[in-house]
């Protein structure tokens, strides 16, 4: 009976998650930038250096530490007993906006947890709408036709419905590609010029597209067909 008594008045030598162990967690943060004039549409992947990386202990509501990535977008949390543990860093939006990008492990005594990857943004043209199509063109000499291929380099407009001014423009790439970045909702019109073969003088060609939402790509019906005077 005074084994049992001394059991229940003591405190238990059971700890949760937290520092004092001899565990680890570690992971690596990468960064997805979204470059402008990026007719692949692709976006760039690359270590995320001296990003902050924060912990969390099992539930608890802060963080109980956080570190800094190295120059190879590492980062590790030493010294650590088993339990639960969230670890994250943040996300910029468009706006500014910070987001936390979470991943959650458990970690075994004396341990090594390896935390998935981390993939954060830099607030660039992620979260928003691209607008993308392609433009072929017929080449022509004193209305004699001399070939035809993707424009490269030919020029593209956006404007907003109901306005008369482009609020951008941009080049066709060597594929004939070319895309709008960072637009927002709203309804859009697209166009180019275009030769008349006969009188040589510059007609534009228009095509219309809605974006009815944030972080979409989206495609013009068609391609533009238009004729070049050389």
């Amino acid at each position: 009976m005074a084994l049992l008594a001394l059991a229940l008045v003591m405190p238990s030598c059971n700890k949760g998650p937290g520092e004092g162990g001899t565990g680890t967690v570690q992971g690596t943060v990468m960064l997805v930038h979204h470059p402008d004039d990026n007719y692949t549409l692709a976006s760039d992947t690359m270590v995320a250096a001296k990003t902050d990386v924060f912990i969390v202990y099992g539930d608890e509501n802060y963080f109980g530490n956080d570190v800094e990535t190295g120059a190879d977008g590492g980062y590790q949390f030493e010294y650590l007993l088993p339990g639960e543990y969230t670890v994250y860093a943040y996300s910029i939006l468009p706006s500014g906006e910070k987001v936390a990008v979470s991943e959650t492990v458990t970690l075994a005594r004396g341990a090594v947890a390896k935390v998935p990857t981390l993939y954060i943004h830099d607030g660039k043209a992620y979260g928003t709408s691209i607008v993308k199509g392609r433009v072929h063109a017929s080449y022509w000499h004193n209305g004699t036709y001399r070939g035809e291929g993707w424009a490269c380099e030919h020029r593209v407009y956006i404007r907003r419905v109901g306005e008369d001014v482009p609020f951008d423009d941009t080049r066709v790439g060597p594929d004939g590609y070319f895309a709008f970045q960072k637009l927002q909702p709203g309804n859009y019109e697209v166009f180019t010029v275009s030769d008349n073969v006969n009188t040589e003088i510059p007609e534009f060609v228009f095509q219309s597209i809605t974006v009815d939402e944030v972080g979409q790509i989206y495609e013009l019906p068609e391609q533009f067909e238009v004729a070049i005077n050389v």
